[in-house]
């Protein structure tokens, strides 16, 4: 109930395009920028192309902090929408869902409820990800335990600290005690710790993969 709500506000918040042309990928946009294609026929087999264009960076600047998604039909701007976005399209609709280091969900969903992710340029981070995966797939898995790695570490480390904070609360030391993390890291150790953290959410975010509590160590540091 409460998604099918979510996903019609989303629907409204949808505006026309202004049919300006896409611009195409260049390599150093690799991290401001995602593209992601979809290719559709209609109902006398047109074949139709949708592209999905999202400026992180933009997002950033944006008055609501959300920033927006373009899209675009055929080369030509169809639609644009505050983030999450869904875009109605050909048999369905379009979600696309943010993370704090890019996207979580580009995905086309159809009417019957079967949903694939869309296609990401080549040139752009996510496409580069996606052909290491396809050419190098154990070299692509072990990168994948890397970034699990190091944001797995940040999460044990913090939660002695944590468990600190919470014994300071006259409820918890007043039938427990109190609690002394024995975890006491360096300045420079925490900078190291959180820059892992960060890189690791962002490879996570080119394979369009996101957990709440994992990826949210990197936005909030390493420790």
């Amino acid at each position: 109930m409460f998604k099918d709500l979510r996903r019609r506000r989303a629907v409204q918040r949808v505006q026309p395009g202004n049919g300006r042309p896409l611009k195409r990928f260049r390599w150093w946009q690799t991290l401001s920028r995602a593209l992601f294609y979809l290719t559709l026929r209609d109902a006398h087999g047109r074949q139709m192309v949708y592209a999905v264009d999202a400026n992180y960076v933009g997002r950033f600047f944006s008055e609501d902090g959300k920033g927006k998604v373009h899209l675009y039909l055929d080369g030509r701007h169809h639609a644009v929408s505050t983030l999450p976005a869904v875009f109605p399209v050909e048999g369905g609709t379009i979600e696309v869902v943010p993370t704090p280091f890019g996207l979580k969900r580009c995905h086309y969903v159809t009417d019957e409820g079967t949903e694939r992710q869309l296609v990401p340029d080549r040139s752009s981070g996510e496409g580069r990800r996606a052909h290491l995966d396809r050419e190098r797939p154990g070299l692509s898995r072990a990168i994948g335990f890397c970034s699990l790695i190091l944001l797995v570490i940040p999460l044990l480390l913090l939660i002695p600290q944590l468990i600190e904070v919470a014994f300071k609360f006259p409820p918890v030391f007043e039938n427990f005690g109190t609690f002394t993390s024995p975890i006491r890291l360096p300045i420079w150790l925490n900078l190291v710790l959180g820059l892992g953290a960060a890189a690791a959410a962002w490879e996570r975010a080119l394979r369009l993969r996101y957990n709440w509590l994992l990826d949210s160590m990197a936005r909030g540091g390493g420790g």
